[in-house]
């Protein structure tokens, strides 16, 4: 009997990722709990989509903001998840992913955060304890 191993964990793919409730890129991972953007608190998890349309890697990165610090305090920071989840689509191969989709759409209502969008804001002294 063989085993199939799956590798989800792709470096170069966190590398690309960055978390759409704060921006930020670097991300934790906890053994048995899971992945977590380390600014905020928002979870992260990998699962492979039904389709890849011939490309070498396709993922979905399904974000979850129930453990996020913070949301109510300053919106300046942080941006909710309309329900408190969303996902993105990636397509691609390592140094060359780019963004498929997300879900939901992003519209008037809701805009993912960008890439460091927040660097130049500073957290003010009473929301940095709360974490």
């Amino acid at each position: 009997m063989t085993l199939e191993v799956l590798d989800r964990y792709s470096e170069a793919l966190f590398e690309f990722l960055w978390c759409p409730v704060c921006g930020q890129e670097v991300f934790t991972h906890i053994p048995f709990e899971g992945v977590f953007c380390k600014n905020c608190n928002t979870q992260v998890e990998l699962q492979e989509p039904r389709e890849t349309r011939g490309y070498e890697e396709a993922v979905l990165a399904c974000f979850d903001s129930t453990t996020t610090w913070n949301l109510h305090v300053d919106e300046k920071l942080r941006r909710d998840l309309p329900d408190g989840s969303a996902r993105v689509k990636t397509f691609g191969a390592p140094g060359a992913y780019e963004v498929n989709w997300w879900s939901p759409k992003p519209d008037e209502d809701w805009v993912p955060v960008e890439r460091s969008e927040f660097n130049d804001v500073e957290e003010p002294d009473e929301v940095s304890h709360l974490a």
